[in-house]
């Protein structure tokens, strides 16, 4: 009885030893909350390397030029953020890999040292067993009872032995086969540690060299500062241009939606004027100067309309304004493929010491040729030609105005009604290989940030 007993009790252990584990190992892999999981540390390293070969393709056409530019150097900080994205990423999966491989060893000595009790135990149960091994001593072990109760007690323990003796073969078994496959897991992740270490020491390398050619590209920058200089004067001119355009633009809209609509509150006037003039008995005396009064007041109405700061919205725009402002931060990009090379507000110059920059929308570096999209669905307010941004597109969102600029061909016309991610037009390309669209975002004659309407790519 004391051998079946210890039996029993070893397997609830060791059961309870694995099941403790796995509620470890789920607790450990659950805690860190916020942490990302190796699957998706993986999709971010397969976006960061998409988006690494999208950036190379653009820094090969600004370096088809033997002349340094602010394009190249762009390309490349773009590049440098997206290899230093990589490193990070591929650190985090290290980290990640390298407490799992801790976690995968405690397991398999946990496993081991149940295998060894469990091995013992058996070995014990076997050479107590091997006692009563043949028929005539279990007989005799029967017999031997003092009643039929201890008759009963003795044959359910010698069943009960012979099952222990069972269960406990078949633990072993899968105790050993769970060993063996926890073996194999670890030497899989060790192996995959190596091959992201010997990844990591790759990209870091083309970090160096990504930092070397920006070093070199700065150099070359530097010895043209009075030719930046002219550029940056030039881009300033163009800039004030742009922004009269659109202020001018955004001036007209708000002063024609206000006419509109006074003398759609004075035509509603009117005909209820008249409604009640149909159903007076008599003309009284003072209607001519009632009429007259009127119609000086409707002339004050529309001359008080032309100083409103703000587009007066019909049902119509309204709606589309407020699902304009509903998509803040998931509105699609103006391109498919690029990055952002210049921000909005003031930074200061990429080269130029002591400079600073201001600009109202995001510059997006991209591809020579890149398709030009609409944001959002809207009218076409403007299309014109603004010397040093090339073609402007600007499209009305109910009270909301996108503004699309360097622009090569456009294909789209003032006046036409456009849906989201409507081709527009496409990218120019400027002397030195850039291919660069600015876009902004205006709210009435507020200039908004453009990066916070954006969504990701």
């Amino acid at each position: 009885m004391r051998g079946k007993s210890k039996a029993w009790r070893l397997l609830l252990i060791s059961g309870l030893l694995v099941l403790s584990f796995s509620d470890a190992t789920w607790a450990q892999r659950t805690s860190a909350g916020g942490r990302k999981t190796k699957a998706q540390l993986e999709r971010e390293r397969r976006l960061t390397l998409s988006r690494i070969k999208e950036t190379s393709r653009i820094l090969e056409q600004t370096q088809q030029q033997k002349q340094a530019s602010v394009g190249q150097l762009n390309a490349l900080k773009e590049k440098l953020t997206v290899q230093q994205g990589i490193i990070k990423n591929i650190s985090s999966e290290l980290r990640y890999l390298e407490t799992d491989v801790r976690q995968t060893e405690t397991q398999v000595q946990q496993t081991r040292q149940s295998l060894e009790q469990l091995k013992a135990e058996y070995a014990r149960l076997i050479y107590t067993g091997s006692k009563t091994a043949n028929g005539y001593n279990r007989v005799m072990f029967l017999f031997a009872s003092e009643s039929f109760n201890q008759f009963m007690l003795r044959l359910r323990y010698i069943r009960q032995y012979t099952e222990v003796r069972k269960a406990q073969a078949a633990q072993i078994s899968n105790t050993q086969q769970r060993l063996n496959s926890q073996l194999n897991g670890l030497k899989e992740k060790q192996e995959e540690k190596g091959t992201l270490l010997n990844s990591q020491l790759s990209e870091k390398k083309n970090l160096l060299t990504l930092k070397t050619q920006q070093d070199q590209v700065v150099t070359k920058l530097t010895q043209q500062e009075q030719t930046l200089r002219q550029e940056l004067a030039a881009r300033q001119q163009a800039v004030s241009r742009l922004d009269n355009l659109i202020a001018q633009r955004v001036r007209e809209e708000i002063a024609r939606a206000a006419r509109l609509a006074a003398r759609r509150a004075a035509a509603k006037a009117a005909a209820a004027r008249t409604a009640s003039a149909a159903t007076a008995p008599s003309r009284s005396p003072g209607a001519t100067s009632r009429t007259n009064s009127t119609a000086a007041a409707e002339a004050a109405a529309e001359a008080e309309a032309e100083r409103v700061d703000r587009v007066t919205l019909t049902p119509e725009s309204a709606e589309l304004a407020s699902s304009f402002r509903e998509n803040r931060g998931r509105l699609p990009w103006p391109v498919g493929r690029g990055f952002i090379s210049q921000h909005f507000g003031r930074h200061n110059h990429p080269v130029l010491k002591n400079v600073v920059v201001e600009n109202r929308g995001v510059d997006i570096q991209t591809n020579a040729g890149e398709p030009v999209r609409a944001v959002f669905g809207g009218k076409v307010l403007t299309v014109a030609s603004v010397p040093g941004m090339n073609t402007i597109v600007m499209v009305q969102h109910g009270d909301y105005f996108t503004v699309y600029a360097k622009l090569r061909s456009v294909s789209v016309s003032e006046g036409q009604t456009i849906s989201a991610r409507q081709t527009i037009g496409t990218v120019s390309t400027d002397a030195e290989g850039t291919s660069e669209v600015q876009f902004q975002v205006w709210h009435n004659s507020s200039n908004l940030n453009p990066e916070n309407w954006l969504g990701h790519k």
